[in-house]
């Protein structure tokens, strides 16, 4: 794969995964039933927003890496960006495992519906099936970003000088003890 198309993937999976993050935080918050207030709502909407948040610092990153593998290449400024997207990407991977997608506000969430009734059932379950959905786009933003270290390295492997050096040092002959008998006669 090509260093560019990497680059251009990851900026691709990115903008799926916040497409997903923005119809996610439209079902908690705008299609919520209209009686009644939870703070399970507040709290994951909180939650999509830092997400959301974070997602956008991963992309503004990946696109400045993307810009700086475009003509001509500067593989120190992609790496820097790059190594600043992964860092961001790493903390929208744990809030979503540990804020959205964990046992434990899953259960909250068929909790409430399950105490609420009516309207909150479907609208938790299209929560549910929303945060499941993430996870597609997740996935993919974390291969990409492999990818993009792969091309890296690979670029960056393909331009380095490698030096060898090597000693070629004296060639000492001794003479033998005949040549040395026959050589001391002659003076």
């Amino acid at each position: 794969m090509a260093l560019e198309a990497a680059f251009r993937g990851l900026s691709s999976q990115l903008r799926k995964l916040n497409d997903m993050l923005l119809a996610l935080r439209l079902t908690v918050a705008e299609d919520k039933p209209v009686r009644g207030e939870a703070a399970l709502v507040d709290h994951l909407e909180e939650t999509i927003l830092d997400l959301m948040g974070d997602l956008d610092g991963c992309m503004n990153s990946a696109g400045e890496a993307q810009t700086a593998v475009g003509h001509p290449v500067d593989l120190e400024r992609a790496r820097r960006a790059l190594a600043t997207c992964q860092e961001r990407f790493h903390r929208v991977e744990a809030t979503y495992t540990e804020e959205l997608a964990s046992y434990e506000k899953l259960k909250d969430l068929a909790r409430l519906a399950h105490e609420r009734r009516g309207e909150w059932i479907p609208w938790a379950g299209s929560v549910k099936t929303g945060i499941e959905q993430c996870r597609v786009p997740l996935e993919g933003s974390r291969k990409t970003l492999a990818d993009c270290w792969l091309e890296m390295a690979e670029r960056s492997g393909n331009t380095s000088i490698s030096v060898r050096t090597s000693n070629v040092g004296q060639k000492i002959v001794t003479r033998s003890a005949a040549d040395r008998t026959v050589a001391e006669g002659l003076t």
